[in-house]
């Protein structure tokens, strides 16, 4: 067998591999090194391993590793991709490791290439003879952008584990519900002309105005119907994130689009709170026929709740020493969850590191996260 690195130099090559995904071609980054690295790292423990290419996305993979035989098990799961970065905001180099302050600073050090440092470590010391139900690695794409690798796990139905953990960066708390993500872009068509004669033209932004009041009535009539109490935001979000429209003040705007975000709660699925914007842009588009129209910027992510009573949760509870929670950021949970396994998600680090200039993970997490990782294994493989 060749020689593993140790947890230091495991999450420094991790790191060296640049992975970005990005919506915008000029920053999106292939995957296949850091694929490729964890593969030949976990096949040299004994894993079985099976990478795909993940369709229409550009030249991005998932890898699964799976150890043992038999049914359900264990799955630990992580995105292999960073978001872009500013190495002007940087401290140091964000694709090398820089040890400062018992801290690790780099890119994706928590979010959370180095959860897969942890995974190596920790099976290093698996016996699998004793094994009695197996283990799974997987690692997506594009979960920053499409979360693509995710989806395309979920209908390729390659495992059926018993259990999943993804290891975002939680602080090793139990993150047992989460919102959901989707945007929109709504559009609005006028009739461009000379300012002067504005009888003779349509103005976009004049409509849109009318579209923005019927959002901000959504809004108010969302928060009102559905709450849930475990969120610190208890209500589903609408945000008017970015607007573009017309090109010269004495000109009649021709075209106007607004950007939206949305976030539902558990309860509240997608199919309904699109019908919810549907109907709120109704009355402006029934009065302006054919100039005001909404689509989908990006594939939405659902919601996500593990429910109660769970015996995944009450262990993770147990070895964590933390009570569960829910968090309002998207995960690829509903997405595992749909494998057909109690799905929490729990890892080392911040989510306030998590898409920061010199982010970090601290030393005081790395025997925390071995214990919790060796105590999952254990109760789920053997």
């Amino acid at each position: 067998m060749k020689k593993l690195p140790n947890f230091t130099q495991a999450l420094t090559e991790l790191i060296a591999q640049p992975s970005i995904s990005s919506t915008l071609e000029r920053w999106d980054q292939g995957n296949l090194s850091i694929i490729q690295l964890l593969a030949t790292w976990f096949e040299e423990l004994g894993f079985t391993i099976n990478i795909q290419q993940v369709p229409e996305t550009r030249n991005k993979y998932n890898m699964l590793a799976k150890l043992g035989s038999g049914d359900g098990g264990l799955l630990l799961s992580g995105h292999s991709d960073t978001v872009p970065f500013d190495e002007n905001r940087w401290n140091s180099d964000p694709l090398m490791i820089t040890e400062k302050s018992d801290k690790f600073y780099g890119l994706g050090t928590c979010d959370m290439k180095g959860f897969f440092a942890f995974i190596l470590q920790a099976c290093k010391t698996i016996d699998v003879k004793n094994m009695k139900k197996p283990l799974y690695i997987l690692a997506t794409a594009d979960e920053e952008t499409t979360m693509a690798g995710a989806r395309f796990f979920m209908q390729s139905q390659l495992a059926k584990p018993d259990v999943a953990i993804i290891g975002e960066p939680t602080n090793l708390v139990p993150v047992v519900m989460h919102k959901g993500h989707m945007s929109h872009q709504i559009k609005v068509t006028g009739q461009s002309g000379h300012s002067s004669q504005p009888d003779r033209g349509v103005n976009a932004i004049e409509i849109m105005h009318q579209v923005i009041s019927a959002l901000l009535t959504l809004k108010e009539k969302l928060a009102l119907t559905y709450q849930h109490q475990a969120f610190e935001v208890p209500m589903p979000t609408l945000n008017l994130g970015a607007i573009r429209g017309g090109d010269n003040a004495n000109r009649i705007c021709g075209h106007c689009e607004l950007d939206i975000d949305m976030r539902a709660i558990p309860g509240l699925s997608d199919d309904e709170l699109i019908s919810w914007l549907a109907k709120a842009l109704e009355p402006v588009a029934l009065r302006y026929p054919g100039r005001v129209t909404f689509a989908e910027l990006h594939p939405s992510s659902p919601s996500f709740e593990q429910t109660k009573p769970s015996e995944l949760i009450d262990f993770a509870e147990s070895i964590s020493g933390h009570s569960c929670c829910a968090v309002n950021y998207a995960t690829e949970a509903p997405f595992i969850q749909q494998l057909g396994c109690q799905t929490i998600v729990m890892g080392p680090g911040s989510i306030d590191q998590a898409h920061q200039p010199d982010e970090f993970l601290a030393f005081d997490q790395i025997n925390k996260t071995d214990k919790v990782l060796l105590e999952m294994i254990n109760k789920y493989c053997f």
